[in-house]
């Protein structure tokens, strides 16, 4: 697939079947996260965590839909978690855009591989008033949470869709 298809291809995926995904297909989106720029090349200052353990998801989901307040499965069944932590750093909140960079690159990868994926945040806000869960994902000291993606094969095909400008763009020439 083209770089062009993935990005119009890659949407939320909040659907994921039982087929699991192959040591190739992991191996080929975790690559994709390493390839991602992080500010001025502190690799030492992320982490990734990919979380297999059911009993962990379903802990982490049941936490999540009581933070939520909502009901169904916030990580949507997605037999994969990819966690990324950070250490805080200068300049501060930098963290959180190598995080995004790192995330999105991984989806990216993701949809070329026929994968679905999604942001995932409020488990990660559930997640941070459950210190017993964050001491189960043995992070390196001084990291924190910063966001994940769900990771599977969906339940619907991804579907390519034509580009449109839907932020409002200003041009200072």
């Amino acid at each position: 697939m083209e770089l062009s298809q993935a990005i119009f291809s890659r949407c939320s995926c909040r659907s994921y079947t039982d087929e699991p995904v192959s040591a190739e297909q992991l191996d080929a989106v975790l690559a994709a996260g390493n390839a991602a720029p992080v500010g001025m090349g502190a690799y030492h200052t992320v982490h990734l965590t990919v979380i297999r353990n059911q009993d962990f998801r379903a802990a982490l989901s049941e936490a999540t839909r009581q933070f939520m307040k909502r009901d169904g499965d916030p990580l949507y069944g997605a037999p994969i978690l990819i966690l990324v932590s950070a250490k805080p750093a200068m300049p501060p909140t930098i963290e959180f855009q190598n995080t995004g960079v790192i995330l999105e690159n991984m989806m990216l990868a993701a949809t070329d591989l026929g994968l679905g994926s999604v942001y995932l945040m409020g488990a990660i806000a559930a997640l941070k008033t459950k210190p017993e869960l964050v001491e189960q994902l043995a992070l390196p000291e001084g990291f924190v949470p910063i966001a994940a993606t769900a990771l599977g094969h969906p339940a619907q095909p991804a579907v390519l869709r034509t580009p449109q400008q839907k932020i409002e763009t200003a041009f200072l020439d």
